[in-house]
């Protein structure tokens, strides 16, 4: 493969591999904001957060947990393992960044909120570090 088909490639094989991604970062930030609020994160919490059925939820705490993100049992409530609770963290402060720099930029809240959810699984570190040099300004 050239060169020029390789640079043309690349933007996809990224975005593919964040997509990925994006559901483990969903749910590892979402149980830690309802730890956070609630003192602690149930299935159907969680099914509520993103308006899905209890199964789909369950499924894929299955996954995280063989991921090594999330710990849970029957009847217990679910928790973050150290490697979930730092991704959680990494995506959470993604986000901040992501949603300041979008009001900064004189993007209404709402609108604003919902960008950056998507925004956040996609920006690279370099853009991410521009827009904290733009938000010190």
């Amino acid at each position: 493969m050239s060169n020029k088909e390789t640079d043309r490639s690349e933007p996809f094989s990224r975005t593919r591999a964040q997509h990925a991604n994006e559901m483990a970062e969903d749910y590892v930030e979402a149980v830690q904001e309802l730890i956070a609020t609630k003192g602690e994160c149930r299935v159907q919490e969680l099914a509520r957060h993103f308006d899905v059925s209890h199964v789909t939820v369950s499924r894929t705490v299955g996954r995280l947990q063989k991921d090594g993100l999330l710990e849970t049992a029957p009847y217990k409530p679910i928790t973050l393992t150290s490697k979930g609770q730092k991704l959680a963290e990494r995506v959470k402060k993604r986000h901040e960044i992501v949603l300041q720099f979008l009001l900064a930029l004189g993007v209404d809240k709402k609108t604003a909120q919902i960008d950056s959810e998507g925004i956040e699984h996609h920006v690279s570190e370099k853009t991410l570090a521009a827009m904290k040099k733009f938000l010190k300004r």
